[in-house]
C-alpha cells in the first residue's frame, strides 16, 4: 500500500505542535519536502482523511483532541510513551541525582566521574585516563554527563534534553537519538578532560550542545517540522556558551563551568547534523 499525502502546507507553517499532537496519539506518520512544500506522509486514505479533519480543527495540536477510531489518550503519560529513550534517559539522571545527592556523596560519584579520585584532608587525589582505561573502568568515558551538581543543574539540563531528545527520536528514531546521546558524551568528557586535565566535571549540558548543534545543522540543509527549534533558543544557548566562556562565573565563585565539554559536545553535534542533512537532503 502507497504513502497518502494527508497534508500540503508552506515551508513557513509551523507544524511542530500538530506533529507532536499525532506523535502523542501514535498515528503513523512522515514529513517531507517537495516543490518548496511540506508533505505529511500517511499509510491510507482514510486515514488521511481524518487527518485533514483533525488539522482544519487544531492546526495548534489541541491537546484534547483525538483522531477519529483512535483509542489513544492524550497527555503526560503519552508524550513519556511517545518518546521512550528520552524518557529511560531523564529517568537514569534522575537516579543518579538520588544516589549521588545532587553532587553531595563522593562514594558513590567515585564510580562515575572520568577518573578515579580519593579525598585525603583538604586535598583531592586524581588519577589519570592511561590508568583508568588500563584497569578496564571504560564506563567512565560515558558516565560523567549523568552526574549533576545542584537542583539547578539537574533541572535546567533535564528541560533541555526534553525539548530537544524528543525531537530527534521523533525525527530519526530512538536509537539515533542513543547514538548521538553516547557519541555527544563521549566527545564532551574527552574535550574537557584535554583542556583541564584530571578533574570532576559532570552533567548533560555537552550533551545537550551535541543535540542542539544536530538540529540546527540538521535543519538548515534539510528543512523538516520536528527541527524546527523554537524562536530564539539557538541564539540564547549560544549566548550562554559564550558568556559562560568568558569566566565570569568563576571569577565570582558562583561556579565552574565546564566549557571545553560545552564546546566538545557542540562540535560533535555540527558534525553529525552536517552528515545527517546532507544525507536527508540527498535522499530527496
Amino acid at each position: 500500500m502507497s504513502p497518502v499525502a494527508a497534508l500540503r502546507l508552506p515551508l513557513q507553517i509551523d507544524l511542530g505542535a500538530f506533529l507532536a499532537l499525532l506523535q502523542r496519539l501514535q498515528v503513523p506518520h512522515r514529513v517531507t519536502e517537495e516543490a518548496g512544500e511540506q508533505v505529511l506522509w500517511v499509510p491510507d486514505e482514510a486515514l488521511a482523511e481524518q487527518i485533514r479533519e483533525l488539522y482544519a480543527r487544531y492546526p495548534q495540536g489541541d491537546p484534547e483532541a483525538q483522531v477519529p477510531g483512535t483509542q489513544a489518550s492524550v497527555g503526560f503519560l503519552q508524550n513519556l510513551k511517545g518518546s521512550p529513550l528520552t524518557t529511560a534517559m531523564l529517568g537514569l539522571t534522575l537516579l543518579v541525582a538520588a544516589l549521588t545527592l545532587l553532587g553531595e556523596n563522593f562514594a558513590a560519584i567515585r564510580w562515575l566521574s572520568f577518573v578515579d579520585f580519593r579525598i585525603q584532608g583538604d586535598y583531592v587525589y586524581f588519577s589519570y585516563l592511561s590508568e583508568t582505561l588500563a584497569t578496564g573502568q571504560w564506563w567512565r568515558l560515558l558516565t560523567p554527563m549523568l552526574i549533576h551538581f545542584g537542583v539547578l543543574h539537574l533541572a535546567m539540563n533535564a528541560l533541555w534534553y526534553w525539548v530537544l531528545g524528543r525531537r530527534i527520536e521523533a525525527r530519526q528514531g530512538t536509537w539515533m537519538l542513543l547514538g548521538l546521546t553516547l557519541v555527544f558524551g563521549l566527545a564532551a568528557n574527552l574535550a574537557q578532560y584535554w583542556y583541564a586535565g584530571p578533574s570532576l566535571f559532570g552533567g548533560l549540558s555537552g550533551v545537550l550542545y551535541g543535540l542542539l548543534g544536530h538540529c540546527w545543522l540538521f535543519q538548515r540543509l534539510a528543512p523538516n517540522a520536528e527541527y524546527r527549534l523554537p524562536p530564539g533558543l539557538l541564539v540564547l544557548m549560544l549566548g550562554w556558551l559564550l558568556l559562560c566562556m568568558t569566566g565570569i562565573f568563576e571569577l565570582l565563585r558562583f561556579a565552574a563551568i565546564a566549557n571545553a565539554a560545552h564546546v566538545g559536545g557542540l562540535l560533535a553535534g555540527c558534525a553529525t547534523g552536517l552528515m545527517g542533512g546532507a544525507l536527508a537532503r540527498q535522499r530527496r
